[in-house]
């Protein structure tokens, strides 16, 4: 069924295919985006009640980009109070045992955080393009339409990640 032909969501079939076309990219944009996978996934389904409940007046064609600025809107609104969760998260000390080597465990450890500390240090929207193109497979294209903004600009940002990312990476 093709759900851009019909005029509005309302319809269970038509909003049960809306949420199955868009509900996994979004989940994924705004975990790139804000780096919670909790906060990611309240925003879709906070996104998918409002769509439901404004279901009359946003058509089928507007639905993606309704569910975008929706979702958007509330992962920021919640990002103030996240801060607080994550600073006190960190302060705390959780340890535990485990049987791998040593060595190996600490190699592996030091990597993970040498990795990530290079993507952190990317700034939000270098950081979401990069994840996207090269975890996601996604082409340029489609991270301009999902961004609402040109392929170019897309492309410069993933080379400014990438030169960044180079820079972080031959200091460590």
């Amino acid at each position: 069924m093709d759900i851009k032909s019909l005029s509005h969501v309302c319809q269970e079939k038509i909003y049960a295919a809306v949420y199955e076309k868009y509900a996994d990219d979004i989940n994924r944009f705004f975990y790139y985006k804000y780096g919670n996978v909790v906060n990611a996934e309240e925003a879709v389904q906070e996104a998918f009640i409002k769509l439901w409940e404004n279901c009359k007046t946003v058509p089928v064609e507007k639905a993606k980009s309704f569910l975008f600025k929706v979702a958007n809107n509330l992962s920021l609104n919640k990002i103030k109070h996240e801060k607080v969760k994550l600073k006190y998260a960190t302060t705390q000390d959780h340890k535990t045992m485990d049987t791998q080597d040593p060595a190996y465990k600490m190699e592996e450890e030091e990597f993970k955080l040498k990795l990530q500390a290079a993507i952190d240090k990317l700034k939000p929207k270098l950081r979401s393009t990069f994840l996207m193109h090269r975890i996601d497979g996604k082409s340029y294209k489609e991270i301009a339409e999902i961004e609402q903004k040109t392929v170019k600009a897309i492309e410069k940002r993933m080379s400014q990640a990438l030169s960044q990312l180079r820079e972080h990476i031959e200091h460590i």
